[in-house]
């Protein structure tokens, strides 16, 4: 499927949230969607090797790191490893570390920051819960489309409408 997040959002603006978090393309991908898996943890990435050990069939890792800038909570072996069990992306309201093999990664990642920091102790985490962040609740389940233009969030998978030419 290709898509613009904007058109989904003028085809049916009732049925989209847009996250307003100012987050920035990291991964190869550009555009990635998918349903969301999420998880709230700060400064420690460990918390999330395990859910990109797993299947991704397509989905998309949704990480609420509160903001921090301080400690990356995604970097490059995380990616190569979720690439590699089928993940779409990961959209991380924190930062990412490795940005050079991120790059190069054909993996969707969006992310505040960069900062060449890991965890140097396990911090308390939760999974599969409703996390919030850029103004809008990514629930699990929920259907994530990330571009250019930003990030747009839905109950629903998205099915365009059939095109009608007028006329």
């Amino acid at each position: 499927m290709t898509f613009a997040t904007a058109d989904i959002s003028d085809d049916d603006p009732d049925a989209s949230r847009w996250c307003d978090a100012g987050l920035l393309d990291f991964g190869q991908r550009r555009t990635f969607w998918g349903q969301a898996v999420t998880l709230r943890v700060r400064d420690d990435h460990r918390a999330g090797i395990p859910i990109c050990l797993e299947p991704g069939h397509g989905k998309v890792l949704v990480i609420d790191g509160h903001g921090s800038r301080g400690i990356a909570l995604f970097g490059g072996t995380m990616a190569s490893i979720a690439v590699r069990n089928g993940w779409a992306g990961a959209i991380v309201f924190g930062a990412i570390r490795d940005a050079r093999e991120m790059a190069t990664c054909e993996l969707g990642v969006k992310a505040l920051c960069t900062t060449p920091r890991s965890a140097t102790v396990a911090a308390p985490f939760a999974r599969d819960i409703a996390v919030r962040f850029g103004g809008v609740t990514f629930e699990p389940g929920d259907w994530v489309y990330a571009d250019a233009d930003g990030i747009l969030v839905r109950d629903t998978e998205y099915r365009p409408a059939p095109f009608v030419y007028p006329g």
